[in-house]
């Protein structure tokens, strides 16, 4: 017997996750669930747990959430823009399946909203089919992982699975090299051509990367792919890592490190983008916009600007469309016979 409605499709952007409000507590949660993934701490557990448990979360939070009261707007401006993307998306999407229905939805690594109870209440609301998109487009394992991570916990309690789909990463597809290279151009066209431009990429601690996590090598080559695509000169741009945690050593260079040394060098305009990040968060309105802005002002530099994020540019959309409708109406021609 045939459903009395077309099967349903769910395709899910998943960010990293944030806070549910600016505050002490909420931060602490975040932090608490983001930190115990060993994905993201790879020591011995029971070592981090002490460390976490005694030294970061009593303290860390209260200054992490004057960070984020300083960038918040009515919500997280990152669950914020996953929400434009996620309705944008959407409305790409909507007739690209008939008469399959197609939805999509926003799901978080940590926080909410969380990934495996968003696929719960999907599930049992009929979906039977996945399409799985983590916006991060360099693949890490603390990243993209971790999404790999929550399906397989997920899947694990199901009797009756979905079908699901995930895309690994994107990081030198050509639109989204050409939205990245566009959105360059648009700036400067406003602010003007700096001296150096920066891409300056979230950072991993480096004993990950010589284990085989392949992220630097990724981020590497869309900041070259971008630069070759703006006719840049090997002197006129630099690839950087931002966001360190803790002391070991992380993937090199630093973005602080190196913002200082311009300024004291002489270097008087920077503009600097971010292109892990699908969408503005703590690290870089707060890190990148304002702390890493006064670190080069401070050392000596005149001239500093942040390039946004692709946020719900439509440009990125059109990348999202691209990377989620082949595996949407790849599916439904599976199902051909069902009509």
């Amino acid at each position: 017997m045939k459903p009395e409605l077309p099967p349903r499709i769910a395709v899910l952007l998943v960010n990293l996750g944030t806070p549910d409000e600016p505050t002490a507590p909420a931060v602490r949660r975040y932090l608490k669930q983001f930190l115990s993934d060993p994905r993201v701490i790879e020591i011995p557990q029971f070592l981090w747990a002490i460390i976490l448990n005694l030294f970061v979360l009593p303290s860390r939070p209260k200054r992490v959430a004057e960070a984020y009261a300083s960038i918040w707007d009515g919500d997280s401006p990152m669950r914020n823009i996953l929400n434009s993307q996620v309705e944008m998306l959407q409305s790409r999407l909507t007739e690209s399946a008939t008469p399959f229905r197609v939805s999509v939805h926003a799901a978080m690594s940590y926080g909410n909203p969380g990934l495996p109870d968003v696929m719960d209440k999907l599930r049992s609301e009929g979906v039977d089919h996945f399409v799985m998109l983590p916006v991060f487009p360099q693949y890490s394992a603390t990243s993209t992982g971790a999404v790999y991570d929550a399906m397989t916990k997920w899947s694990l309690k199901q009797r009756n699975l979905p079908n699901m789909t995930i895309v690994k990463d994107y990081f030198a597809h050509p639109l989204y090299i050409k939205a990245l290279a566009d959105s360059i151009r648009r700036f400067q066209a406003v602010h003007g051509k700096p001296e150096k431009l920066m891409f300056s990429f979230h950072g991993i601690p480096q004993p990950y990367a010589d284990k085989g996590d392949p992220y630097p090598r990724r981020c590497k080559c869309t900041a070259a792919q971008v630069a070759h695509e703006l006719g840049l000169g090997p002197d006129e741009w630099i690839i950087s890592f931002q966001s360190r945690f803790g002391k070991q050593e992380w993937v090199k260079p630093y973005t602080d490190v190196v913002l200082k040394d311009w300024g004291k060098s002489g270097v008087r305009s920077v503009q600097i983008l971010s292109p892990a990040f699908s969408a503005d968060c703590l690290e870089t309105l707060e890190e990148l916009a304002i702390e890493n802005r006064e670190t080069f002002l401070h050392a000596g530099g005149q001239e500093y600007h942040y390039i946004p994020a692709l946020n719900a540019d439509e440009a990125h959309i059109d990348l999202l469309e691209a990377m989620s409708a082949p595996l949407v109406k790849g599916w439904v021609g599976t199902l051909d016979g069902w009509a």
